[in-house]
């Protein structure tokens, strides 16, 4: 364990859990095409599983389609059966390398669902950086108890932390009420 305490480590951290959360949420379906909603899809491809974008080139030609261009014309099959079995609910047309993707208009129960999933992300993330304000308290109390920074500073820097953790969770908040509003959005 560290024996000094560094915000801007805690922060850089806190950060992590903010990018991590801003992926997932960029592979959650909305009713616009985006390019990362096949991020979760798995290819088997060359005896392994790998991303999409290992294999093709996701682009949004128009608001509600998604273009894949698959780079191996052996692969296009095995591309196209990932995309049929994921839980997205999208129905490829082939057109030689290319696998055009209708993005259908989402029902309100299906909207409903999605918002659910980015609360369910958001806590996730809430909690990472609660996990991160817990590992740098911690230091900071080991740090007392072993004389190696006065009281005074280990307070100080703990309300550093606590004012870094309230800023990321503001933020986590801030881009949950963003995306929601984006799901819903008719």
């Amino acid at each position: 364990m560290a024996t000094t305490f560094d915000l801007a480590d805690v922060k850089r951290r806190m950060q992590g859990a903010i990018n991590a959360f801003k992926h997932d949420l960029g592979s959650l379906r909305t009713g616009r095409a985006s390019p990362n909603l096949l991020d979760p899809i798995q290819i088997d491809a060359y005896g392994s599983l790998m991303p999409i974008t290992q294999v093709a080139t996701v682009n949004v030609p128009e608001p509600r389609l998604l273009s894949v261009q698959v780079w191996d014309r052996g692969m296009v099959s095995a591309v196209e059966k990932a995309i049929r079995e994921s839980d997205l609910g999208l129905n490829p047309q082939t057109e030689g390398q290319v696998i055009r993707l209708r993005i259908p208009e989402m029902n309100e129960q299906r909207r409903k669902e999605m918002v659910k999933v980015a609360h369910k992300y958001a806590e996730e993330a809430r909690i990472a950086v609660r996990h991160v304000r817990r590992d740098g308290l911690d230091l900071l109390k080991k740090l007392e108890k072993d004389s190696a920074i006065s009281e005074d500073d280990a307070k100080r820097d703990g309300d550093q932390v606590q004012k870094a953790t309230d800023q990321f969770v503001a933020e986590i908040d801030q881009l949950l009420v963003a995306k929601e509003k984006e799901i819903m959005q008719v």
